[in-house]
């Protein structure tokens, strides 16, 4: 059982958009830092502190080192999964955030949207949720697949304050 100061420091190591990228890319790739600062448009040694950030919350692993194009020794570092399991305080913001990071600049057929309303008593709601985390948990607990392509999956339940039955004055 992780202890509170364990709890708090993974999430604090979470409440980045850009630490979030970097586990999304590390995801099914090992990359170096210097692959991840080149695709994440970041300096070198902005990318290595949030790289040693999850590394030291154990959302990060080093691999074997290898060596890069000019002989110089590269550490590759893949996602351990971990973050999935990991609650994040008030997570929404955050997650719409990195979301939002992480479409910019692709095309509408880059994408799938699905959107509905409903009208739902507070049971109805809880099974959907947990019925919809368990199909996607599913999905993310598998191993990747060979001929597979990385895609992420952005879900978010809320609210709608437009359709609540009002009275007009």
């Amino acid at each position: 059982m992780p202890t509170d100061e364990l709890v708090q420091a993974r999430a604090r190591a979470l409440s980045s958009p850009l630490r979030l990228r970097i586990l999304r890319l590390c995801l099914h790739e090992s990359r170096t830092n210097k692959e991840i600062a080149d695709l994440l448009e970041l300096n070198p040694a902005t990318s290595l502190h949030h790289v040693r950030t999850l590394v030291s919350n154990g959302f990060l692993e080093a691999e074997e080192p290898r060596k890069g194009n000019r002989g110089a020794k590269e550490v590759p570092y893949r996602s351990t999964k971990l973050s999935w399991g990991t609650r994040i305080p008030d997570a929404a913001p955050l997650l719409v955030d990195t979301f939002l990071q992480e479409i910019n600049g692709l095309t509408p057929q880059e994408m799938q949207v699905v959107r509905v309303g409903l009208k739902l008593g507070e049971k109805s709601q809880k099974e959907m949720m947990a019925r919809l985390r368990a199909v996607i948990e599913d999905y993310a607990m598998r191993e990747p697949e060979e001929d597979g392509v990385p895609t992420s999956l952005f879900l978010a339940h809320h609210l709608d304050l437009t359709g609540n039955s009002r009275t007009e004055n």
